[in-house]
């Protein structure tokens, strides 16, 4: 380019884009668009030839960027070839094997979802009884006694505490509950083991250990890989219902919202409750929807009668 002004030239995004991946130089071709815009098919009707523009340095030519690994629109060469502005941040191992894993689930494992509805008022006032007597010595989270109800509706009702194999559905002993953490690196789900056989307090000891130690990158293989269902909670940032994706091989996992008071009718009186949405996301090769039902209503009594799990 010399030193006079570029013209600006009129062109649909998607011609941008064809024409960046192309090579073509938008510049070269009359647009047969509203007011001469360049459009798609202006790019593809063959008319458009690539680019060879005279450079007093010679540029080694770069090797083509290859396809997204969801064979979809690459969000790099979409915003190259639209000027917008981005700042990359590199993908590490942990990073990528999430999302391999994310995407192999959601592509070969058929979802579905079943969602209830608990009112927890007993259990915060069973929590809130619990740690005033604990004076400090610890502190149990609504989590805690999610993942005990979880871990108890599995030992009671072991036909949702299966995983899928092309032989055979295998059906475990005991309930290793994953549970999901945020950390710099991503989502990572270390493990209780045999939680059907912990106490609350346990429970509620060995997550913030692992917790801690999955934010700081520490944890060991065994601690992180395996389990046999998996927790998800977003309640604690206000999320009133959201699906989950499933940790295979696992077949199921509970995504737990947040608990929101409201109106509801007993014995034909209007009374003030608090309910949390509890929705499954269930592998129907190994869980049908009856199965998955049965599972959810053992585990909202659970929930609801939170004393039944300190027996």
């Amino acid at each position: 380019m010399t030193g006079q002004t570029q013209e600006r030239i009129f062109a649909t995004p998607l011609a941008r884009r064809l024409a960046a991946e192309k090579g073509v130089d938008l510049a070269t071709l009359k647009g047969s668009g509203p007011r001469g815009r360049i459009v798609k098919a202006d790019i593809t009707s063959g008319a458009a030839t690539p680019a060879h523009r005279p450079s007093s340095q010679s540029t080694p030519p770069q090797k083509p960027a290859s396809a997204p690994a969801s064979g979809g629109i690459d969000a790099k060469q979409l915003a190259d070839a639209l000027g917008m502005s981005y700042t990359e941040i590199p993908n590490d191992n942990v990073r990528r094997t999430i999302a391999r894993r994310l995407l192999e689930s959601k592509q070969t494992v058929p979802h579905f979802y079943l969602t209830v509805e608990c009112r927890i008022d007993t259990l915060l006032a069973t929590r809130k009884d619990i740690n005033d007597k604990a004076n400090g010595a610890y502190k149990l989270s609504v989590n805690d006694f999610v993942i005990k109800a979880c871990a108890n509706a599995l030992h009671a009702y072991p036909k949702a505490n299966v995983a899928w194999t092309d032989s055979a559905i295998l059906q475990f002993a005991h309930a290793d509950i994953s549970v999901a953490v945020a950390t710099p690196n991503g989502l990572i789900t270390p493990i209780v083991k045999k939680a059907e056989t912990k106490g609350l307090r346990q429970i509620s000891e060995e997550v913030k250990d692992l917790a801690g130690r999955a934010r700081e990158g520490k944890l060991k293989p065994e601690e992180f890989q395996g389990g046999t269902f998996s927790v998800s909670n977003l309640g604690m940032y206000g999320v009133p219902e959201f699906g989950a994706i499933i940790n295979p091989p696992q077949s199921c996992i509970l995504a737990v919202g947040a608990g929101e008071e409201k109106p509801y009718v007993d014995g034909g009186e209007i009374k003030i409750g608090t309910f949390m949405k509890c929705t499954l996301s269930v592998d129907h090769r190994a869980v049908d929807g009856a199965v998955g039902a049965a599972y959810l209503q053992i585990l909202r009594q659970y929930i609801e009668n939170p004393i039944s799990m300190l027996l």
